[in-house]
């Protein structure tokens, strides 16, 4: 119990972190790969990490109800969402934009929560608005003046719709796996899913350079084995929509990581987003009081 409550605490901190360094990896290697092939050696390196890791640890494989629930949830949660938001910068979109509508997904799964059997409290949906606009705030900024087209817009609303989906179809058939073995099953996937674009759209470059192998080693390392693994394990052991709106914390921690390591500006309306922003968060992951007269169980 102590060990759930110490993980409750701190998955979420390392989660964040982890997964607001994604954006930084991808503007490292945007010079020097096309995105979908990128994604797709990612993929495979993911693969063959967590097939390793499962064979090392005989871990236990899914059943085939299991399975093909877990390719499904893969495509959507890694395939669609990473391949839209990639393709759409690549396209020309602000990477801010595609932020605030990518930060659109704690929205729809609070009104699609009664589907995996949760009710979103008055006080929670109050926090998914105000984490809402401080999101808008933080990405102000970066959102004046930037010119939208329909392709990389419809890229992102895509990409939107992929990751809520995987997210509540996982949440809802298979919360339970082996976090080795199911990713192995989710990642092949999403590569027999994105490798074939890429042959049909991509030259495929990759430039492999200092830039380019150090992203990618993150990518699959950090951002897939250890950041992908966290928010599986708080799908697991959280509510939905608790989940997804910890991720209104990302435009915010990245701001604060570009400031500090590319010296990017940080505005005070920024701040102040970032403050509304966490004060929203706070109101739907807060547990709800107990019922007055309600006796603890020993």
């Amino acid at each position: 119990m102590q060990s759930t409550r110490f993980g409750a605490w701190l998955a979420p901190g390392a989660f964040i972190l982890i997964w607001s360094s994604g954006y930084l990896a991808a503007k490292a290697a945007a010079p020097h790969a096309d995105p979908l092939t990128f994604l797709s050696v990612r993929y495979a390196g993911v693969v063959l990490l967590m097939l390793t890791l499962a064979l090392l640890a005989r871990a236990p494989w899914p059943n085939r109800r299991q399975a093909a629930w877990l390719a499904l949830t893969g495509l959507g949660i890694q395939a669609i969402y990473l391949g839209g938001v990639w393709v759409a910068i690549r396209e020309g979109m602000s990477a801010g934009v595609a932020a605030l509508i990518v930060n659109l997904q704690p929205v729809l799964v609070a009104a699609l929560a009664p589907w995996v059997h949760e009710r979103v409290s008055p006080r929670q949906w109050a926090g998914v608005a105000l984490g809402l606009l401080g999101v808008v705030l933080v990405l102000a900024p970066k959102l004046a003046g930037a010119q939208l087209h329909w392709g990389p817009v419809a890229l992102c609303v895509g990409a939107l719709a992929g990751i809520t989906a995987g997210t509540l179809l996982q949440k809802r058939h298979v919360p339970h796996f082996d976090l080795r073995t199911g990713q192995v099953i989710q990642f092949a996937a999403s590569l027999a899913f994105t490798l074939p674009l890429a042959w049909v759209f991509e030259p495929m470059r990759i430039d492999w350079n200092a830039s380019s192998l150090g992203a990618m080693a993150w990518s699959i390392v950090v951002l897939t084995g250890i950041g992908i693994s966290l928010m599986f394990w708080m799908l697991r052991h959280g509510r939905a929509t608790a989940v997804t709106s910890t991720m209104y914390l990302v435009p915010s921690v990245t701001a604060l990581m570009a400031w500090a390591m590319f010296g990017e500006r940080l505005t005070a309306l920024a701040v102040l987003g970032m403050a509304v922003t966490l004060v929203g968060v706070g109101l739907v992951v807060r547990p709800a009081p107990a019922p007055a007269g309600a006796l603890e169980r020993p």
